[in-house]
């Protein structure tokens, strides 16, 4: 299993010109070899499914992972029954559908489900948009993010449902709800939403109301591993415990 990866600053000293171009590169959506990057040490997991491919639900491990340092910053993955927080939610889409997440599940964005930097993996946790009062249950399965006082990054159908997809961010609480079932069993949070006054009783997509087992990965012709110094996040097995 790997872990993030140490390099000594003085190898890669700060170049504000070079990091604008490297932003803005990132921002058009350009992909990289898929390698660690230099600051943060985690890198892209490869994609495994391509963005037509069904996608199953589970397959992965029940991870909590030792404490690691990304970023120069520290994080501690614990149990935590009474996590209650307070903070700034983003999104990811399809940069990182199709590939594995921390846990070893794949992602799909089409899912509820969410990254966070210390909950055992998977893990379930109601989240609320504080400018809305929506509020979601989500599967995390996955690590980060790592952005200033981000709190969790949701998948896209996440993000939709709450509200925040839009602006790209919101400002959210996070409170435990209990382990997730290993096998992607996605029943528990659809039945939330569904239930949600403010959702109108519209139907749920993707097959809502049943899960499928992993399955082997398909073949694929989608395009090689990207690495976003936006995101910088993870999503990549074994990068971040």
């Amino acid at each position: 299993m790997r872990t993030p990866i140490s390099t000594p600053p003085s190898l890669f000293p700060p170049k504000p010109a070079a990091l604008a171009v490297i932003l803005a590169v990132a921002i058009l959506g350009a992909c990289s070899s898929g390698g660690p990057d230099p600051k943060w040490g985690v890198s892209s997991s490869p994609r495994v499914y391509g963005p037509k491919d069904p996608i199953p639900k589970g397959g992965g491990t029940y991870k909590l992972g030792k404490p690691y340092v990304i970023g120069g910053r520290w994080y501690t993955p614990r149990e935590q029954p009474g996590l209650d927080e307070v903070g700034i939610a983003s999104w990811y889409g399809d940069d990182f559908h199709g590939r594995k997440t921390a846990n070893g599940e794949i992602y799909d964005m089409r899912r509820l489900t969410a990254a966070h930097p210390t909950l055992p993996l998977p893990t379930y946790v109601y989240v609320t948009n504080l400018e809305n009062g929506r509020t979601v249950l989500l599967r995390v399965n996955d690590r980060g993010p790592y952005v200033g006082n981000r709190v969790i990054d949701l998948s896209r159908a996440a993000a939709e449902a709450l509200g925040t997809k839009g602006r790209g961010l919101g400002r959210v609480r996070v409170r435990y709800a209990g382990h997730a079932p290993m096998n992607g069993d996605d029943r528990r949070e659809r039945q939330f939403l569904a239930s949600q006054p403010w959702y109108g009783g519209r139907r749920i997509a993707d097959n809502a109301l049943s899960y499928a087992p992993p399955a082997a990965p398909a073949r694929s012709s989608a395009a090689s591993p990207s690495w976003s110094v936006m995101d910088y996040r993870r999503s990549a097995l074994g990068n971040a415990p």
